[in-house]
């Protein structure tokens, strides 16, 4: 499958998590979350040190997100992004977009080990969706 067609099995989901959301608005955790919500997605923060982010309850791992959270954006260093796949797997999260700087061979790997559809080209969702600062 080409990662366009990955792209369009992903915007299936119902409610996206966003894992490595950040309170700080200059931060691309931040950014993710945000985009999401311009283009009218619901999305649910995973950060495990804030109440809140943009006004939206965070969770604090993957394993807390609501059932109907099906896919997740994961902004966070290689190495907790192998974390973040297990935690997926483990939930039963089907799609998982890796924006860049994520990724690793490791948790790429996994995800295609377990059938998950995985974005870990570059691609990122700012550029896929148009993101723009207010």
């Amino acid at each position: 499958m080409d990662v366009p067609e990955r792209i369009d099995m992903f915007f299936d989901a119902q409610a996206y998590g966003v894992v490595g959301a950040s309170t700080n608005r200059d931060k691309y955790g931040n950014k993710v979350l945000r985009c999401y919500l311009q283009n009218g997605y619901r999305a649910v923060p995973v950060n495990p040190r804030a109440q809140e982010i943009e006004g939206i309850a965070c969770v604090p791992t993957v394993m807390d997100l609501p059932d109907d959270v099906t896919a997740i954006s994961v902004i966070t260093p290689p190495r907790i992004t192998e974390e973040v796949v297990e935690q997926a797997i483990r939930k039963g999260i089907r799609h998982i977009w890796m924006q860049p700087g994520a990724s690793s061979p490791e948790a790429v790997a996994r995800c295609d080990e377990s059938g998950i559809n995985v974005i870990a080209d570059g691609s990122c969702i700012l550029v896929v969706l148009g993101y723009h600062e207010y």
